[in-house]
């Protein structure tokens, strides 16, 4: 995969300048020594397991042009050094757990929203969430709203018990000692 397209090598080049290690069940860090190749053009790391922040040094890879790190479960900020990658075209980190605001400068503000969608902590543009929304109280508030909303609904429930039984009490006291005959035609004796 190249830039998000299919590619088949016809032969094999002697200077390696991208690399797609993508689904292959990977796991763990990055290797970090991927930070000290620069002449690398591409690489791909998608739909693996990787369980790292992003390195600030893939900043050093100047000559970048297609980075894929989707479907993984990276975590932590974007690092401010892909800012410095003016030659990459293709960005994908979608799908991870990345948090925090995206970098806003360099190339990284021109691509789309797909490139970071599925990182549910992420925000700034081209994102629609915006950075210093305190979603923490918002969930807090909407939890407790929900709650105000069932015990709510409990107190009718219970209004709804007494006022019957309330109801329920005086109407049979005034059958009962009112129209006795009424019950012993329907059940057959006096009670």
């Amino acid at each position: 995969m190249n830039k998000g397209s299919e590619m088949k090598m016809m032969k094999i080049l002697t200077i390696f300048t991208s690399i797609d290690l993508s689904n292959n069940h990977f796991h763990g860090e990055i290797p970090r020594s991927i930070g000290d190749l620069p002449s690398l053009v591409g690489l791909n790391l998608s739909s693996n397991n990787f369980e790292s922040p992003i390195m600030s040094s893939l900043g050093n890879l100047k000559q970048l042009e297609s980075l894929d790190l989707s479907n993984n479960k990276l975590f932590g900020a974007i690092p401010q050094e892909l800012e410095s990658l003016t030659f990459l075209g293709y960005l994908d980190l979608s799908k991870n757990q990345l948090t925090g605001p995206i970098p806003q400068g360099g190339q990284i503000t021109t691509f789309p929203t797909s490139s970071f969608e599925g990182n549910v902590d992420l925000c700034g543009l081209p994102l629609s969430k915006k950075c210093g929304e305190n979603t923490d109280e918002k969930s807090t508030a909407h939890q407790e709203h929900e709650s105000d909303e069932s015990g709510l609904a409990w107190k009718a429930v219970i209004v709804g018990y007494v006022t019957s039984f309330v109801i329920g009490s005086i109407a049979g006291h005034f059958i009962i000692s009112k129209r006795p005959n009424w019950l012993i035609r329907i059940y057959g004796r006096k009670f």
